[in-house]
């Protein structure tokens, strides 16, 4: 049996399933592609995580592209981030070209150009379905997190809620919260004082400062209603495919705050809403998170472990999370541990520090006798990927060089006219993209202070009559006691002493 011979049935037999299974491409043994040699995903194994990386123009998005229509067609939805803005493609067939055309040939897989369920998502004010939490939803402890609060300002918070929740104030968006942050320490400290304790003005002081920095970076438009319901991004078309859900983030590249906001949120409603799957033979929901240095670079250590916590225990939810960026490194060694399957294109070694970082990378992948990982991982061409995934009893498959299949949909953005056909046929539009303003916190809090004003106002006025009831009857009496009191002269001239004395003296002059 020659090596290629040996070598296929060593990739056929690695790759064998009894389940679903989505095929990527055809394994490459010394440069040349292996017709047939098949690298399968098992569906079962999916919601295990995953990771897609590699330099700038190798592929990423590509492979990114082929995994999220493959899911569709299988009927599981998807959940892309689309930060560079070149995902939207998805809604369009591929105009299909000769060079896809070679590359299906060698790998062995028919080309079948297609278009798909497509929903766009944002949390800006770009076009697309509008997505919106509220603050209570979010809750004390994951807005601790993300406001990277002390353990006292987290306990504030927590006081906070705990008051809201027990003065039914709904914490609906950022002036809610802000209102009630200034109420603690000025119009409602005695009241916060004699039920909650005493809280500082330094310490609402700084979380006001926190609030207002993830303020300015858009997250007053993510706080609020209509709250996105999760559920949502489980739909399915009528030819039973998935909908591949797009949050478009072009506009918020350079607010990391905001992004690691919304996941956290969505990971933890996830979380804490879907059922528990167990050991299924395919995941409910598959999320990329395209760019995912974003989330890890600009978090707290708060943040970071919240998110490590997720990865962790969302994968029984049967969710699988699949971060795409430029070097493994970019993920957390704690995140990257829990990652079943890793796609890595070509990376390139322009100095000494990206030769360390490729080695390092080479040892996160199976040893393989065909192949030098390091020697493979910067000589893979553009649209070839080192392959590794679990099979259906969770072990690694064989490490293949892969040449990835095309994708069917459309390898660029939709036009604007494309958009605007797009949205207006959406549903979810109508149902998510009314902005919503009940009475909450702030309108409560404000009409409270306006009666407890009214109520001081009242009091002073009553006082201030009393008062003055007060002073007028003193006048009075005070008059009175004048006007009948006796005059000294009147008093003597009357006095019986006096009169006593004028009759002797009467009686004196009239015996003489």
């Amino acid at each position: 049996m020659s090596k290629t011979d040996t070598f296929f049935k060593y990739i056929t037999d690695g790759n064998a399933t009894k389940g679903d299974f989505i095929a990527v491409g055809s394994a490459m043994l010394d440069g040349e592609t292996v017709t047939g040699a098949h690298v399968k995903i098992p569906l079962k194994t999916m919601n295990r995580h995953g990771l897609i990386a590699g330099a700038t123009g190798t592929g990423k998005t590509k492979s990114l592209q082929v995994l999220a229509e493959n899911l569709s067609d299988k009927g599981i939805p998807v959940l892309l981030m689309d930060i560079k803005g070149d995902l939207s493609g998805l809604a369009q067939p591929s105009p299909g070209h000769a060079k896809i055309d070679e590359r299906h040939e060698k790998i062995g897989l028919p080309f079948d150009a297609k278009a798909f369920p497509v929903e766009l998502l944002t949390l800006s004010e770009q076009d697309g379905v509008r997505l919106r939490a509220t603050v209570s939803e979010f809750g004390p402890v994951l807005l601790s997190r993300v406001l990277d609060l002390t353990d006292t300002q987290s306990g504030v918070v927590a006081v906070i809620f705990q008051y809201c929740d027990d003065n039914k104030l709904p914490l609906l968006d950022l002036k809610d919260f802000k209102k009630i942050l200034q109420y603690t320490t000025q119009e409602g400290k005695a009241e916060f004082t004699e039920s909650y304790g005493r809280i500082s003005t330094a310490s609402t002081g700084a979380i006001l400062r926190k609030v207002i920095e993830l303020e300015q970076q858009g997250a007053d438009l993510f706080f609020g209603e209509k709250s996105f319901d999760t559920q949502d991004l489980l739909r399915i078309d009528g030819n039973g495919r998935g909908y591949i859900n797009i949050l478009r983030l072009t506009d918020i590249q350079d607010r990391p705050k905001l992004f690691s906001t919304f996941m956290l949120s969505l990971l933890a409603e996830i979380y804490s809403t879907f059922p528990e799957q167990g050991d299924s033979d395919r995941p409910e929901l598959i999320l990329f998170i395209d760019e995912a240095h974003l989330i890890f670079n600009e978090a707290s250590k708060a943040l970071l472990n919240q998110i490590e916590s997720i990865v962790k225990l969302i994968r029984s939810k049967g969710v699988g999370l699949y971060f795409v960026t430029q070097n493994p490194t970019d993920v957390p060694e704690a995140v990257l541990g829990q990652l079943g399957l890793k796609i890595q294109h070509a990376l390139r070694a322009f100095t000494a520090k990206d030769r360390k970082a490729i080695k390092l990378t080479a040892q996160n992948y199976p040893d393989s006798e065909y192949y030098d990982t390091t020697e493979v991982l910067t000589s893979l061409g553009i649209g070839e990927a080192l392959v590794s995934a679990l099979d259906e009893k969770g072990r690694p498959t064989p490490l293949a060089a892969t040449m990835m299949r095309a994708p069917m949909s459309r390898m660029d953005v939709l036009t604007e006219m494309e958009l605007g056909s797009l949205l207006s046929k959406s549903k979810m539009v109508e149902k998510y993209n009314e902005t919503i303003d009940r009475e909450s916190a702030y309108e409560m809090l404000n009409e409270k202070i306006k009666e407890a004003e009214a109520d001081e106002a009242k009091e002073k006025a009553k006082k201030e009559q009393e008062a003055l009831k007060k002073a007028e009857s003193k006048r009075k009496t005070s008059t009175r006691r004048r006007s009948t009191a006796m005059n000294p002269i009147v008093k003597v001239l009357t006095s019986a002493t006096f009169i006593r004395s004028v009759f002797g003296i009467l009686t004196k002059v009239l015996k003489k």
